[in-house]
């Protein structure tokens, strides 16, 4: 019997890429059992839609300096240690403060220590794709999201248990379950990692300089991403899905709960489904898109996020059906458009200077992204179908920059060499 494709590459994956997706799970299932009810955590404490798109604002504002600093310290410090350290610092401590919450502040408090994942998002990409082989690279991907989204299988003991203990037991003990499980994934991973070539390149490099002079180097580096105009598009991608994103995470619940009036408890029906589909689609369709010109299969993408927006705001009361017809029309976006955009996040940048060039692409998606938290919680705040009409906009921004993308990168292909 002939093995699956995505099978195989796992299978064939060897050294840091192996270790890093083989204990993604132990990440991905907790965040994505209790990252569809944060939002109506909050409210259950008292707190309003702008709160909310408050404290999603200054988690970027936050997030903006933590990338910022993200290459240097993952240069200075290592891949591996950054990893550990930060990993520790951005989960481990603010699921503990999220188990405990009992006010605005919490969450607030939280939300600052967490904006270090932007270092660890930096470090650990390194980790995983500096000595890894080209060709595994959208399948790697891939089995980073289909590791979240194991969580599928466990989502309805979620809404069973709201149902029966209520949405703060249910979401303390979720926390706390996300905290010892990422914990033991961090403790794990960091024993089977090594340094990769060129982390201990740009270690030695860096030996004798302070963080600052480290710093000192992105002037340079950002001219090097403004000449490349590949890497340009691929930000401004970047950029609509992390604005989006802001907006579905802190308003999907709220619009569905109190516009909708689904009841909390029904909510896990729907990352369930979403979760299922994607896992299905990775397995049957990704294989055959993987090495397809991203093109196509980005540009229909976005047509199914916007299908998907447009559907999902113009329903009526307890529209529980067409409301999956909107769920699984986004995870056609999100399976399709994610694993080609990471693929060319990390193909479109010089592999030496990846650490750095990342964290500029970072903190300049933060930038741009920070205001739209709060934006979003005023537009909720006036009425709770408008921050989707913003992603509404967004999504044809991407399906555009997508389209100029692939005419920038057929007409490379058709230039005569030499």
């Amino acid at each position: 019997m002939k093995t699956h494709p995505l099978i195989r590459s796992l299978l064939e994956l060897r050294g840091n890429a192996r270790s890093c997706i083989y204990t993604e799970p132990l990440w991905g299932i907790p965040y994505n059992l209790f990252i569809p009810y944060v939002s109506i955590y909050m409210l259950a404490f008292g707190l309003t839609d702008s709160q909310i798109g408050l404290i999603a604002s200054i988690s970027f504002f936050f997030q903006i300096i933590t990338a910022l600093l993200s290459g240097a310290l993952t240069d200075k410090l290592g891949r591996k240690k950054t990893t550990l350290f930060f990993d520790f610092l951005a989960w481990t401590v603010p699921t503990l403060i999220w188990a405990v919450a009992q006010n605005f502040y919490f969450f607030v408090a939280a939300a600052i220590i967490n904006s270090f994942w932007r270092v660890t998002m930096n470090s650990w990409t390194c980790l995983m794709v500096e000595d890894a082989e080209p060709e595994h690279l959208v399948d790697m991907y891939a089995w980073v999201y289909i590791s979240g989204h194991l969580a599928v299988f466990f989502a309805p003991i979620a809404g069973l248990f709201i149902a029966t203990y209520s949405l703060i037991p249910t979401m303390r003990g979720l926390f706390l379950l996300a905290c010892g499980l990422m914990t033991f994934k961090f403790l794990v991973l960091n024993a089977y990692v090594k340094e990769t070539m060129v982390g201990s390149v740009r270690m030695q490099e860096s030996h004798h300089q302070n963080l600052f002079s480290v710093l000192k180097g992105y002037p340079a580096v950002l001219k090097q991403i403004l000449r490349t105009p590949a890497t340009l598009y691929t930000l401004g991608i970047m950029l609509v899905l992390s604005i989006c994103t802001v907006i579905n995470g802190n308003f999907w619940a709220i619009i569905v709960t109190q516009k909708l009036n689904i009841p909390t408890s029904d909510l896990a029906l729907y990352p369930f489904a979403r979760s299922a589909l994607m896992l299905l689609f990775f397995f049957i369709i990704q294989p055959r898109i993987k090495e397809m010109h991203f093109k196509i299969p980005m540009i229909i993408g976005f047509i199914c996020y916007i299908l998907a927006y447009v559907l999902l705001i113009n329903l009526p009361e307890k529209s529980y059906f067409l409301l999956l017809i909107s769920v699984l029309l986004e995870a056609c976006g999100m399976t399709t458009v994610g694993p080609l955009l990471d693929k060319m996040t990390v193909v479109t940048v010089a592999p030496q200077e990846r650490a750095r060039i990342l964290s500029i692409m970072y903190v300049t998606v933060i930038v741009l992204t920070s205001p739209f938290g709060w934006i979003a919680g005023t537009l909720s705040s006036i009425d709770r179908v408008l921050p989707f009409l913003l992603s509404l906009a967004l999504f044809a921004v991407g399906a555009i920059l997508t389209w100029q993308a692939a005419l920038l990168s057929e007409n490379v292909a058709n230039q005569p060499v030499g």
